[in-house]
């Protein structure tokens, strides 16, 4: 007689050392958490909040830096050009020295520094500000349309198609040549405000439809609450990923926005400086003197370039459905 061996049970394996770990880690984080662990990963995420930082703080202690630098940018230092030369800087690279860290711009003199640093509060301020009403602006009509629906979606989609119909530039250049006599920086701000919300409101809107009638929502609306509760408790954060993440790509074109008319002769006004309006005042001398053209060029493509790729970091990990579209 013959005895069939009895098949063993199969073991399970021991699981993995760093599987178990990385679970381990994972479980009880929330998607902000889990956000920034991969953000934190990323070198160009690194360099680019550096590199906002670093422009962000120059902008907020400009004073104080042209202080240091011991120039105003209005002030003319007559010493530091050459009258037989066209007032062409002397020294070499446009005139950098010790007084004069980053040169002076022909004919005037002004230090180029103090004027950088004073640019950059000015191009940063309305650059931001006006990103703000474009977001504020923008989620309030991009959730309005998308939760209420009916007549109030048709007419804000109406004023949405009606807005991005405009050729904005053309637009802005009319605008800001017919108004004289007023605040050139809060004019750019409320102008390049205008044209720039229905971007943000119909990617919010489109979110919101797909919230408006999730399990969550639907059970707030049933137990009671009233339309605000619901559009501030449920339906804004969870639209609130996608909003910072284009809130990040929105930025460098607002300083290109600012820094276009600026160099149009429609933006900031001399002697306020601008990083545009250095940037056109500087073409006129880009053969004998290039560093006055690098300079602001340098800063302006910096800090656009920084914030388009941290804006392409957040949207690859805050929304990454809007990524692959």
């Amino acid at each position: 007689m013959t005895l069939t061996p009895v098949p063993k049970a199969p073991v399970p394996e021991a699981p993995v050392p760093e599987a178990k770990d990385a679970a381990a880690v994972l479980a009880g984080r929330g998607p902000w958490q889990l956000a920034r662990a991969q953000l934190r990963h990323r070198t160009s995420v690194k360099i680019s909040l550096v590199v906002v930082a670093l422009f962000l703080v120059m902008a907020a202690a400009a004073p104080l830096l042209s202080a240091l630098g011991g120039w105003s940018p209005e002030e003319f230092d007559k010493t530091a050009v050459d009258p037989y030369l066209g007032g062409q800087p002397l020294g070499a690279l446009g005139g950098i020295s010790a007084d004069h860290w980053l040169g002076v711009e022909p004919v005037t003199g002004r230090d180029l520094f103090a004027r950088v640093v004073h640019g950059a509060q000015v191009s940063l301020l309305i650059a931001l500000t006006a990103t703000a009403i474009v977001v504020i602006a923008g989620t309030a009509a991009g959730i309005a349309a998308g939760y209420f629906g009916g007549r109030i979606d048709a007419v804000l989609s109406r004023l949405m198609d009606l807005t991005m119909s405009f050729p904005s530039l053309i637009f802005m250049i009319a605008m800001m040549s017919v108004a004289k006599d007023v605040n050139r920086i809060l004019l750019m701000t409320a102008v390049i405000g205008l044209f720039g919300w229905p971007g943000i409101a119909r990617v919010v809107r489109g979110q919101t439809l797909s919230l408006k009638h999730r399990e969550y929502v639907d059970a707030a609306r049933v137990g009671g609450s009233g339309p605000w509760r619901i559009l501030t408790r449920d339906v804004l954060p969870g639209v609130a990923g996608p909003v910072i993440a284009y809130t990040t790509l929105i930025v460098p074109g607002m300083i290109a926005t600012e820094a276009a008319l600026s160099y149009l002769g429609v933006g900031v006004r001399p002697p306020t400086p601008s990083w545009g309006q250095m940037i056109a005042e500087s073409v006129a001398f880009y053969d004998t003197d290039p560093m006055y053209f690098v300079i602001p060029s340098v800063c302006l493509f910096l800090t656009v370039l920084a914030f388009t790729l941290l804006g392409d970091a957040l949207r690859d990990v805050l929304d990454p459905r809007g990524s692959r579209t």
